[in-house]
């Protein structure tokens, strides 16, 4: 799956993404409307991870879809 797939199927694909990344809540995930930058943004917030490792846990998340 690309980031393509994943933005053009944004409101399916939150709830996938609750169940990957419990700490964000439901209005991350809407402030994120599939861009995929504040998704990561979100995911450093809450989990304290760096920007590469935000980067790598959505390119982890995205290829095993």
């Amino acid at each position: 799956m690309n980031w393509d797939q994943v933005k053009g199927n944004w409101k399916q694909m939150q709830g996938k993404a609750k169940q990957q990344w419990g700490e964000l809540t439901d209005d991350d995930l809407q402030q994120a409307d599939g861009d995929r930058d504040v998704l990561e943004g979100k995911i450093q917030e809450r989990y304290g991870d760096t920007k590469e490792g935000a980067k790598r846990k959505v390119d982890d998340w995205i290829n095993n879809m």
